[in-house]
Order: structure tokens, then sequence, then C-alpha cells
């Protein structure tokens, strides 16, 4: 009879009064409802290393596999190889804590999450990398340590595929981390595990709880501790190793595609490209009434909209059906190359960008994003005022997008590469609603400040959307996202 049967189902555990007790839970197939890892290897693959070592991880798969069920450390130490070996480990953190989490915090078990919130302390133990997990366990699972395999790193700060002396976390070495860090007295009140590599260490702990290998839904991200607002990325859906290779299959249809969307279009007239996306398989729905182009002498309409991708000007000339301006915090030369309007980029100084944007209303109607930057979930970053003090003729614009293979932002990768990771989704969707102008009294000129302008703009694109208005800044996003104030980009991942 296999050891593990010896420890009752998590459904018996007793919740209450344990605010004052100490938990130790395994993280996959315990406190996640899948136990296999491969999406967070093949994740740090592809993120911190390149499309090719993912796609190499992924062809390895199925002799990892088999060999997992011999060996759970040897299989560890062969996804830690491949997925790390050569990496800076600064990228594999960056990784860990910007991407990772999103996708962790989509699997986690619902009855498990029960029953360690209800702890005071809490520990995760786990084959793991501890770089890894930790971010994630921490922030979304309060988290007081994470008990994981730990990297060996070399002098230059990069990951040699190798782990430390003390070696996989897995079962005996699992019981041993245990002991070590409590060391031998006031064990932990409760372990919770989902099989035999997870019995040794559990049998130190004073209860002991299995949690049976079905199927059921993960919690919804909303009941974990904090909200994900920023993630990093290309990948919408988790990567299991059907759904990568589904990816990997779907690319090279993706990108003629993509090549095709973008400069099929680029010498239409605005009114023709709307048809020419049903054609292309993209679905543009457009709400509202905006106002009509500018009559000779009469300065533009600034449409102020939410950010979801960069795109979102192009977009929403099309939406309109003429041309128009837009300015933006960041556009690679070669975008503002190819872009079918005109795009200013702002320098950041605050007199020279009102200059910049005086100057194209005066010429015609013009699109502004003041989040400054992108973002995916459903919030809304702080508008920044300045746009409010420059006309009173403002438009809110709510914009949102469905994707359904690969996200078309970055904060890490190759910015020129957006416009095509949006159009090699099979079927992108765009949703844009115009808004009514703003009447005069809530204007600046009505006597309003620009705070309070953009703030009520803010405000009225979060309740059409149904998202949630927030201080955060682009300073914010990228600080967690590539470790920069937004100003310096990387260049890593795809």
């Amino acid at each position: 009879m296999s050891p593990h049967l010896n420890f009752e189902p998590i459904s018996k555990c007793n919740t209450e009064s344990r605010s004052n007790q100490t938990v130790a839970s395994a993280l996959n197939g315990t406190l996640l409802v899948s136990s296999n890892p491969f999406p967070y290897y093949f994740l740090i693959a592809l993120e911190a290393g390149s499309i090719f070592r993912a796609f190499f991880l992924l062809l390895t798969f199925p002799f990892i596999y088999i060999i997992s069920l011999f060996s759970k450390s040897t299989a560890t130490r062969i996804y830690i190889f491949i997925s790390c070996v050569g990496l800076s480990i600064r990228d594999i953190e960056l990784v860990s804590s910007s991407v990772l989490p999103r996708f962790y915090a989509g699997d986690v078990q619902p009855e498990t999450w029960k029953v360690f919130n209800s702890f005071g302390k809490r520990y995760v133990v786990t084959s793991s990398p501890r770089v890894m997990v930790e971010p994630f366990a921490k922030k979304y699972l309060g988290a007081d340590k994470v008990l994981g395999t730990q990297l060996e790193v070399s002098k230059s700060g990069r990951a040699t595929g190798l782990v430390n002396k003390f070696g996989v976390i897995v079962g005996e070495v699992k019981k041993a981390a245990v002991l070590q860090e409590f060391e031998g007295s006031n064990l932990p009140d409760l372990g919770l595990g989902d099989g035999e590599t997870d019995t040794d260490f559990m049998s130190v702990c004073k209860e002991g709880y299995m949690v049976p290998r079905i199927r059921c839904e993960p919690l919804p991200r909303n009941k974990l501790l904090s909200p994900i607002i920023f993630h990093e990325g290309r990948l919408v859906q988790r990567p299991t190793p059907f759904v990568a290779l589904l990816t990997f299959l779907w690319m090279p249809i993706g990108i003629f595609l993509s090549i095709l969307r973008v400069y099929l279009n680029i010498p239409l007239p605005e009114r023709i490209v709307y048809y020419n996306y049903k054609i292309l398989g993209i679905k543009l729905s457009v709400k509202g009434n905006p106002p009509p182009p500018p009559k000779q002498g009469q300065s533009g309409v600034l449409f102020v909209c939410n950010h979801r991708a960069v795109i979102d000007p192009v977009v929403t000339a099309v939406a309109l059906g003429r041309k128009i301006s837009c300015v933006t915090y960041s556009i690679s030369k070669f975008s503002e190359l190819i872009s079918p309007i005109k795009a200013v980029a702002l320098a950041r100084e605050r007199d020279k960008d009102a200059a910049h944007i005086k100057q194209l209303l005066e010429e015609g109607d013009l699109v502004i994003c003041p989040e400054g930057t992108t973002s995916r979930e459903s919030f809304l970053l702080r508008f920044s005022a300045l746009f409010a003090e420059l006309t009173d003729r403002i438009v809110p614009v709510a914009i949102n997008t469905k994707q359904s293979v690969f996200y078309g932002t970055t904060a890490r990768g190759y910015k020129f590469l957006d416009p095509y990771f949006v159009f090699m989704n099979p079927r992108p969707t765009y949703e844009i609603t115009f808004l009514n102008q703003l009447p005069p009294e809530l204007t600046c000129k009505g006597g309003k400040s620009a705070f309070e302008v953009a703030n009520y703009i803010q405000r009225v694109i979060g309740d059409t959307l149904g998202f949630e208005c927030t201080s955060l800044t682009r300073k914010d996003k990228y600080s967690m996202m590539a470790g920069t104030d937004g100003r310096v980009e990387t260049k890593k991942g795809i």
C-alpha cells in the first residue's frame, strides 16, 4: 500500500482557529491544480532565453515526462538545465516576477487555498527553483518563505544549469529542508501534499492531509490576496505541452497573416481599411457618434483613449474613417516609419510636449493615450493631466481588445514587433466606443482643474469598460516588468 494513503483527504481538514499555526504545503498538484511544471519552465526558456530554447524544451518533454515517472529529481534537473543554463539570473528573476505569476494565479487549487489561507504562517515546499516561485507565493498567496530548489549561479551572474549541493527539493530532501528551516523544533502544524514524494516532509508535521488528484476548476484570480494588474510575456494562454505545440504550428500562418494585415492596409484610405479588416479576419466593433472632421480654420478634436495596444490610434482612425494624428510616449523609428497615420513621439518635457500637441490640434484631429503605456488587464492607469490644459474639445474613447494567442505589448521585448504580434492572432478583436464630447463646464475653460478633467475622463472610460481606475503609472509598470523607469528598454524574449 502506498504510504500517502495513510493521510486523510484535505476535505477533512479543520480550518477553525488556525491563525496562530504554521502550514507547509507542496506546490504542483497541491497549491496548484496541475502537477505538471512544464509550462513554467517553458516560459523561462522562452521569455528569459529564446524561442529556440523553448522549442527544444518542447521537443524533449516526452522524454522528461517518462523520466519523471521513475525519478522526479532527475526530471527536475533536466528541466532546470535546458530552461536556465547560461541565462542571466537577473533575467530569470524578472520573468519570474512579471510573467509567471499570472499563470500560477490561474491554476490555484481552491480547496487547498482555503486551508492554506487560514493559517498565520505559511511555507511553500517545492522542487521548483525558489527564484521562480517566490514572487508569486509571497505576493499572491501570502507565503512567509519558499523552500525550493536553489540554482547554482556563476561568478558572472549566470545560471550554470545545475542546482546547489543541497539538491532538488523532493522526497527525503524536502523533509531535510523542513527540519533545517525549523531546526527540529516548532515543526509545522500542518503539511499538505499530493503524492508519495511529499509524504516524507508531511510525516514530520503535526498533521498531514493529501490533495486528491481530481479535476476541478481553478480558484478565480480575484480571490487571491492581490490582483494581477501588470504582467509581461507574449503568450495569452497557459503553455501546456499541447498548447505550446499548437502555438508553434500556428506561428508560420500567423506571421504570414500579420505581414498581410499590416502592409496591405498602409496605402489604403481608412474608409476602405474598415472593410478590408473584415476580409482579413480582423473584427472591429464601433459604438457611439464621433464628431465630424473640423471645418476650415477650426482646431481639431482631441480623442482621449485608454491604451490597450500600440495600434490603438491607427484603429481609432479606421473607426473614424479619416486621417488623424497621434502622440505617443514611446514608438520605435521603424513603427513611426510604417505608421499609416502621423505619429509624434513626446519628449516627456512639459513645455515641448504641450507645444507639439497644440500644433497638431491646429492641423486637425488628434489621438492621445494619457496613461502613457499599455495596460492588459481590466484596470486603468493614472491619466496624465497635460492634455486637459490644451483644449476644451475633448472626446473620451473607450478601447478594449481581445487576443487569443499573442499579446501585442511588451515592456522588455522588441517594441517594433508589437503590431505584428497583435495581427498574428487568428481573429484579433477591437471594440471602440466614442463617448460624448465633454461639455464646457467639465473642461479647464469651465473652471475645472486639469487633474479633475483627467480623473473624470478616466472614470467615465472605466465605467464604460467595467475597468477599475488606479493611481498607478507607467513608471510603476516598468519598474516591475523590466526593472527600469520606462525610458530604458531591454531586448529580451520574442
